[in-house]
């Protein structure tokens, strides 16, 4: 495999990082909008949900990245690739949505997770196949 194979779930995982990182100044925003000031982490509902969404993220990207990556080395960059597209829509989605209420957060939650969830046992499938092929002789 090329560099150039996976420049497609390098792009992603840039994305992916700058996407946090957009996470993290909305919760600097958020912490002066609505008063909350470090160390805390509670005090008005429209930011803890703001806070959610960053946390949440973080938490998310632990699964996303790595099956992204074992899935574009071991089954298909392109494939991967895309998947990582409809995990960062999902994200984008589910911020969107929990930003206004917790209820509207689910529709990007299901995009991100399936996607995730695609990943790793694609990759999981995928590697175990492979190790099988490699046991045959």
């Amino acid at each position: 495999m090329t560099k150039t194979e996976l420049l497609w779930p390098a792009l992603i995982t840039a994305l992916a990082t700058m996407l946090y990182l957009v996470l993290v100044i909305n919760v600097g925003r958020a912490r002066a909008k609505y008063g909350v000031m470090p160390p805390a982490t509670t005090g008005n509902e429209d930011f803890e949900r703001v806070l959610r969404v960053q946390y949440n993220t973080l938490e998310q990207l632990a699964f996303f990245l790595p099956g992204l990556w074992l899935f574009a080395i071991y089954r298909d960059p392109t494939i991967a690739a895309i998947l990582g597209a409809v995990w960062l829509l999902g994200r984008i989605l589910y911020a969107w949505g929990y930003y206004q209420a917790a209820e509207k957060r689910m529709v990007g939650f299901a995009l991100g997770s399936l996607s995730s969830m695609i990943l790793v046992v694609g990759a999981l499938l995928s590697i175990l196949w492979q190790l099988r092929q490699l046991s045959q002789f």
